[in-house]
């Protein structure tokens, strides 16, 4: 047994007044205290004189015979000790008044027990009349009758104490018959040793997985969690961390297998729980997720992305993001399950201006891979969330002392650098402004007006900028004839839980005025304020109670005295959220289900969920999550607050993938994310019409139109209405209608009346609606000419397709005169080419040693024989014949000769020799080009070039003849009829060539002057190079002639006679 700790001390008292005396002794077990008066024994259980059990004694209404010495003795079983003695004086009674205000001086003191200890609180008051006491709780709960009793004149005495005695309870003394009452309180804190609410389990998970366990123990004081391995301290690593009384293993190993406690314990007791973790060994796993790298999106948000594994891949089911906080000790770390479609997540739950560190495992039906490389990212900064909570306090009449408290961390969102002030009278609207440093907490208005209201505010900054303002605080100055007016306290708020308010102060030391009482005032921000509630100057405390969780309060307090109130001093204060053990032990609620989407416009999707299968009375409220799928920026994620089952969400980009989630609030509780939903907005109808719309005539009846999708890169195009009509028609509004698929871009315009000029135009459309239609585009349809205008040819230059092109033909793009420019380059260069050619084969033969004719010879000879043979039938011939027997004679066709047995196919025409083209033509088409065109090949005259000293056969046009003398020409020819066939002539087996026609050379020269039949002449001598080489070709008959005239003759030239 120790000293005592408080002894009884002298006092003095009238008569009919109250006397008391205390002593106080700690011993174990408790001491029993017993008084003694005059080394006698106090009488207990009077009516007048009460012995509490913890060692006070009271007595009521005091006499004269109740003067002595006092002492208190303290007994345990070993031992007993005496304290001091102390003296009580009787003094006469004062006049007797017929009332007196109520007043405890003796009230009730906090007191900390354990279970099952005996409490007393005491409350005693004086009075006139003599006042009666009460006991009430301050949380209005009942007072346990049961364990609960009155001792003496108001004392309560609590006997086997348990938590639920645990509170503020307040004495309440009040004189009979009358409102006059005063209180006094006091708070119970009952000790009790930790018990568990929640047990770990035993868990069974792969190798390199992760297991955590949670052990949740409450008590009072708050019980401290440690975890043992086998009985063995477990110690924190980068791979095991224990924090909030849970333990977490990361890529488990096969020594984790074990035996694992959790071990609660304060200064009341311990308890001890256990739990055991099964490790499942899996050799085919696949290998940690590789380039982990993460990218800040926000302050609250950063992108972790990451490349699949190397090995096992294809395995892979699910990715596990890991992520907790780089600063401090025992950061709880948070785990994301997502699925294996995906290699990058937002986090957007983080901190400001806060290190975070990641890193990523992939799971597969047995088992887990490695950790994959941790990776540090540290989000931004951002304006504060909040503004400091301020204090104002007059010193004079006239400033007001402005202070403030530092923004929570994690308000704060950063460093702040700046605060600002805004002042101003409540009756005017002038506002007045000053900036301070971050590291500034208060600042004190000068020059201000006495007995004036002013309002003020605050704003703090962070690098990024300025955060929300404060809402106006008031404040009035003192009164300048305000000398004996109690300065103002220093007053301090305590939020004690999210309803209650703990008010402390202190009145100032170097104050001289009298204080009577204290004045205080609240309100919550933005609300009327309450009623004063009057305090005794002895009273430096208050507890404000039912207010509403995270409000801000405006706390207003002042001193008074009998001759006017004091300075006062403001204070604003904001209570927390409530979070009990009832709210950790409940499981989150179940997230929506059913979630179902349906798109109304391109802008706006409908969506709609199922409420979960639970009851509760509470209200419930949504949080809609909605995103573009793949969207890497975090801050362009849209949430959306509803109450209802359902939303329309607008505003939403047309033709866009979205993803959408929901989660439910209740009960300040929140569900996971329900499942997410994938649904496409619909397309936007064509804002503009199809571009670069063309017509071209393909057919005397039929056009091409084509055109090119309307712009946008969100338009989505379904199908295209054409409309098309002849002028006529379009002015009647006759249109005729095409449509065509989205993906075709081109349409025929069928059965269109020549002579007509027709309108398009074409619009796009989709499900959506219908776009505007295209300019009009006009194309001309020609008339059919007439049949002499159809046998002239066309021409192919510019003025000729000027003449002949419509009006509605398009105009000729960049590109297409590009590619008519290289074209026309080409063929120039190939003209260029074949005349170089010409030219070199002109030289060769003049360079040929050519044969002159006799100078005895006539040269219309020969003529004149050829004549007279064609007049009789062919039947003789000439007496040179002999010489030049295998010499065919060259025989005229149209304007050129043909050599049927030189070996060469060389057509030489008038103007030279023609260059000659693949023959791939039909003779149906050739024949007909002949028969298309009788006029062109009328009147061509063909002759063989010829050089100087050489003898060259001229044919010349002979008048025509009969019919009759027809047939004599097939008789005098040797040459085979069809020259298809005339491979068997002589001619062709001597020299080897087919002696077929070229197609090309027809075309290019209609034969005309010849019989229907290929004729044979009669040789005629002639000296000059040989008809049988190629420098001088021969011409052989067509097989079709058009007309029946005779063939011209022959005639020999003079030398040097062109």
């Amino acid at each position: 047994m120790s000293a005592f700790e408080v002894q009884p001390l002298p006092a003095e008292a009238h008569e009919g007044s109250v006397a008391r005396f205390a002593c106080k002794i700690s011993a174990n077990p408790p001491a029993a205290i017993t008084w003694e008066v005059n080394r006698t024994a106090v009488p207990g259980a009077t009516d007048r004189i009460t012995a509490l059990p913890s060692g006070v004694l009271q007595i009521y209404n005091v006499q004269q015979k109740d003067a002595g010495n006092y002492r208190c003795i303290a007994t345990t079983l070993a031992h007993r000790r005496k304290s001091a003695e102390a003296t009580l004086t009787v003094l006469p009674a004062l006049p007797a008044k017929p009332f007196h205000k109520p007043a405890i001086v003796a009230g009730p003191q906090n007191v900390t027990a354990s279970l099952h200890q005996t409490v007393v609180f005491e409350c005693m008051a004086t009075g006139q009349p003599r006042p009666i006491i009460s006991w009430s709780r301050l949380d209005h709960k009942s007072i346990d009758v049961f364990n609960t009793r009155v001792l003496g004149n108001g004392n309560l005495m609590i006997s086997d104490v348990k938590v639920q005695h645990a509170g503020v309870y307040v004495c309440r003394a009040t004189i009979p018959g009358t409102r006059n009452f005063t209180t006094a309180m006091a708070t119970l804190l009952v000790l009790a040793p930790p018990s568990f609410v929640e047990w770990p389990e035993s868990l069974t998970r792969p190798r390199a997985g992760t297991a955590r366990f949670a052990c949740q123990a409450e008590g009072i004081p708050a019980p401290r969690v440690t975890w043992l391995k086998n009985g063995r301290k477990i110690h924190s690593n980068g791979r095991i961390k224990m924090y909030n009384s849970k333990l977490v293993i990361n890529q488990i190993i096969p020594e984790d297998d074990a035996l694992y406690q959790c071990v609660a314990e304060n200064s009341q007791g311990s308890v001890l729980a256990r739990t055991r973790l099964t490790v499942v060994l899996s050799e085919d796993r696949p290998s940690a997720p590789c380039n982990v790298h993460a990218e800040t999106m926000s302050s609250s948000a950063i992108l972790l992305a990451w490349e699949r594994p190397l090995y096992n891949s294809d395995k892979v089911i699910a990715y596990s993001v890991h992520y907790m906080k780089a600063e401090g000790l025992n950061n709880e770390e948070y785990q994301v399950v997502i699925g294996n479609d995906t290699t990058h997540y937002i986090i957007d739950d983080l901190e400001a201006a806060s290190n975070y560190s990641f890193y990523i495992v992939a799971y597969m039906p047995l088992g887990a891979s490695q950790m994959s490389d941790h990776v540090t990212q540290h989000t931004l900064e951002d304006v504060p969330l909040r503004a400091p909570e301020i204090s104002l306090t007059s010193r004079s009449p006239t400033d007001i002392l402005i202070s403030w408290l530092p923004i929570p961390a994690k308000y704060r969102r950063g460093q702040v650098v700046s605060y600002r002030l805004s002042f101003r009278r409540s009756t005017e609207s002038t506002i007045q402004v000053v900036e301070l440093l971050g590291s500034t907490y208060e600042y004190l208005l000068r020059n201000l007006s006495p007995d004036t209201v002013y309002l003020v505010r605050i704003t703090s900054a962070t690098r990024i900028g300025w955060g929300e303002a404060s809402l106006w605080t008031s404040h009035r100055t003192p009164k300048a004839t305000s000398v004996k007016a109690p300065k103002s306290p220093e007053l301090r708020l305590e939020p004690l839980n999210c309803t209650t308010i703990a008010v402390k102060w202190q009145p100032d030391l170097g104050d001289t005025a009298a204080i009577q009482g204290y004045k205080l005032f609240y309100k919550e921000e933005g609300q009327q304020e309450n009623s004063p509630i009057l305090l005794e100057a002895s009273v430096l405390t208050h507890t404000i109670s039912g207010l509403d969780p995270r409000r801000k309060y405006h706390v207003r307090l002042l001193a008074y005295n009998s001759l006017e109130e004091g300075y006062q001093a403001d204070q604003t204060v904001s209570t927390p959220g409530c979070v009990s053990v009832r709210d950790r032990l409940v499981p989150p609620p179940p997230p929506p289900h059913h979630l179902y989407a349906k798109a109304n416009t391109s802008s706006a999707i409908y969506l709609h969920w199922g409420r979960p299968a639970f009851t509760s009375a509470q209200a419930i409220n949504y949080t809609v999550r909605c995103n573009p799928v793949g969207l890497q920026n975090a801050s362009l994620v849209l949430y959306l607050q509803t109450s209802e089952t359902h939303l329309l969400i607008q505003e939403l980009e047309p033709n866009t993938k979205y993803e959408f989630a929901v989660r439910l609030h209740v009960d300040q509780l929140s569900s996971p994310w329900s499942p997410v939903l994938y649904h496409t907005t619909l397309p936007e109808a064509p804002s503009g019409p199809p571009l670069g719309v063309k017509v071209t005539l393909i057919e005397e009846d039929t056009a091409l139109v084509s055109w090119k999708p309307p712009d946008g890169e969100r338009t989505a195009v379904s199908r295209y209405t054409i409309l098309y009509a002849s002028r006529k028609a379009w002015v009647a509004g006759d249109w005729q209608v095409l449509h065509r698929e989205g993906t075709i871009t081109m349409a025929l315009l069928e059965h269109l009346l020549p002579g007509n000029l027709y309108v398009v135009q074409i619009a796009a459309s989709n499900e959506a609606g219908k776009g505007p239609f295209s300019s009009a585009v006009e194309l001309a349809v020609l008339p059919k000419e007439a049949p002499e205008s159809n046998q002239r040819p066309k021409r192919l230059d510019s003025a000729g397709a000027a003449e002949t092109a419509p009006s509605g033909y398009y105009p000729l793009d960049q590109k297409s005169m590009t590619g008519i420019i290289a074209g026309v380059c080409i063929a120039l260069t190939c003209i260029l080419l074949c005349v170089l050619i010409l030219i070199s084969r002109s030289k060769a033969r003049k360079t040929s040693a050519p044969k002159s004719v006799p100078p005895g010879s006539d040269p219309h000879h020969s003529r004149s024989s050829l004549s007279s043979g064609g007049a009789d039938n062919g039947g003789k011939s000439v007496e040179d014949v002999a010489e030049n027997e295998e010499v065919l004679l060259p025989m005229l066709v149209g304007d050129g000769f043909l050599d049927a047995k030189g070996g060469t196919d060389l057509i030489i025409n008038s103007y030279g020799p023609i260059t000659q083209s693949s023959s791939k033509k039909k003779w149906r088409f050739f024949q007909d080009r002949k028969e298309g065109k009788p006029e062109e090949r009328q009147g061509a005259k063909a002759v063989c070039a010829y050089q100087a000293g050489t003898t060259v056969l001229l044919g010349e046009e002979a008048p025509r003849e009969s019919a009759e003398q027809q047939p004599s020409y097939q008789a005098t020819y040797g040459v085979a009829a069809d020259t298809e066939h005339s491979a068997h002539s002589e001619g062709s087996h001597d020299t080897g060539d087919s002696g077929r026609f070229s197609h090309e050379s027809s075309d290019e020269l209609p034969l005309s002057s010849m019989g229907t039949g290929a004729t044979s002449a009669p040789f005629v001598p002639w000296e000059g190079p040989d008809l049988r080489a190629p420098s001088c070709p021969i011409l052989c008959a067509s097989k079709e002639l058009p007309d029946q005239s005779p063939p011209p003759r022959l005639s020999l030239p003079p030398p040097g006679q062109n």
